[in-house]
């Protein structure tokens, strides 16, 4: 019985020594496969340095591609980082991009840049979080790149070190970042499509490179990776917020056709789709605004390629419009629903129409995506928070309302629009879902960064 004893053991010895040496093979062997080579220094590109010129095209760029928005931390230095990025993983800080020798890319040559732009690896070989959008940024063309490294390159330097990442172990091991690009990362610069005109291939470009717009229009895995294939700008849940479908899927009452896009990408709001708020305003107002009237009627092009309506002239939306009118002759009465009556007090003197078509200045909620969408947080931070002078049309606001309703106000005001002013099924647990915006506030709302899409 002994002898038997000491066989089992040495046995089971001998099978954790060999499990033992495949977690060190394993371990080794994504080291290997995740280390790339640091790539040498260089001295601070002098000012005035780069042609004028490509500095102005790279400006214009770094808006496409919302540069500032993600890298500039609320108060602080433009482009100095610590902006919170908060994922399912935790909270990652964004980086300094400014041009300062320590704690910036001031030492970055253009090599060590494109590298970390295509391959998400920064200068010294570390491997990058896929919160940086690199898989995107593959796309951009080496010009576009050679103009934005110029641009950055010619910013004020601000020493500010980056916060580490909010991420548990192992998650935050940065070789295994490497087995997700593996995984989900295609590399390969933007071509034009075969089939479609210059200005398809051109909104395209700006949407799916820069713009990365599936990066919050899509829904991810459990990894954290855009889903592909038929669940492609499917809506998806960001920062407290929801961006809904960008094609046929989106539930607006009002089809959005080219024009209506590019209003609503140029200006921030249309009549007939309302305003952009939360995280789209910065799109809007802080990025697109950079582009050429061309880009942007560009990028509308594409995506109402996306939606179906490209060249269509839309008749006017007789059922949306019938809708709303039947809402708004409610009337001001005190009613039993008590949604009703916080809109009468709250809402209505902003938000009645009685004409044929609705005011821009006056928002039909029965329009808007918020309204229609199969996730409410958009309606309840809009509600909670309001939106700013400096968000959807400029010059105009909406008051938020946290201090004055409750949980239950919020929900019940909620429910009765959407039931009021769309045919949608009824939002679920809403009183639930407040309770959790309001205790968790967005990056993307006036109490945090101002930063509702189409």
């Amino acid at each position: 019985m002994r002898g038997k004893a000491v066989v089992e053991v040495g046995v089971v010895k001998r099978f954790f020594l060999f499990l033992l040496a495949l977690i060190v093979l394993g371990v080794a062997g994504v080291y290997v496969l995740a280390w790339r080579p640091s790539i040498k220094p260089i001295d601070p590109p002098a000012a005035g340095s780069f042609d004028p010129a490509l500095v102005k095209r790279g400006e214009m760029l770094a808006g496409a591609g919302y540069c500032a928005t993600c890298h500039t931390a609320k108060g602080g230095a433009r482009y100095a980082g610590n902006y919170p990025m908060r994922t399912d993983f935790g909270t990652i800080w964004s980086s300094n991009i400014t041009p300062d020798p320590q704690t910036g890319i001031g030492q970055w040559s253009e090599e060590a840049f494109v590298r970390a732009m295509r391959k998400g690896v920064s200068r010294e070989g570390r491997q990058l979080f896929p919160a940086f959008p690199y898989q995107h940024f593959e796309l951009v063309s080496d010009e576009d790149l050679h103009a934005l490294y110029a641009y950055l390159m010619q910013q004020p330097p601000v020493r500010q070190e980056q916060r580490k990442p909010d991420v548990p172990f192992p998650l935050s091991w940065r070789p295994l970042q490497a087995g997700w690009k593996l995984l989900f990362v295609r590399e390969g610069q933007f071509g034009p499509i075969t089939g479609k005109d210059p200005q398809w291939n051109r909104g395209a470009y700006l949407a799916e490179g820069l713009g990365h717009c599936s990066a919050c229009h899509s829904p991810r895995n459990r990894l954290g990776a855009e889903r592909t294939g038929a669940e492609r700008y499917a809506g998806a849940p960001i920062d407290q917020w929801y961006a809904p479908p960008l094609d046929a899927r989106n539930h607006a009452p009002v089809p959005w056709s080219e024009d209506e896009l590019f209003a609503y990408l140029r200006h921030g709001a249309t009549a007939l789709h309302g305003s952009a708020a939360g995280p789209m305003s910065p799109v809007v107002h802080e990025g697109l605004a950079r582009l050429p009237d061309e880009d942007v009627r560009a990028i509308a092009a594409y995506f109402a390629d996306r939606f179906g309506t490209r060249g269509q002239q839309l008749a006017a939306p007789q059922a949306a419009l019938a809708r709303a009118a039947q809402a708004n002759r409610l009337g001001t009465a005190q009613q039993d629903d008590p949604g009703a009556n916080l809109y009468n007090a709250a809402c209505s003197s902003c938000h009645y129409n009685t004409g044929p078509m609705p005011l821009l200045v006056r928002p039909e909620l029965g329009f808007n995506s918020a309204l229609t969408a199969d996730d409410p947080s958009t309606l309840i931070q809009i509600i909670l928070h309001g939106i700013g002078v400096d968000e959807g049309l400029p010059g105009q606001m909406m008051p938020g309302f946290s201090h004055s309703f409750s949980n239950a106000q919020v929900a019940a005001l909620a429910a009765w629009l959407r039931r009021t002013r769309t045919d949608r099924p009824p939002w679920p647990d809403l009183e639930k879902q407040v309770a959790k915006l309001r205790e968790e506030p967005s990056s993307g709302t006036q109490s945090g960064q101002t930063g509702a899409h189409p």
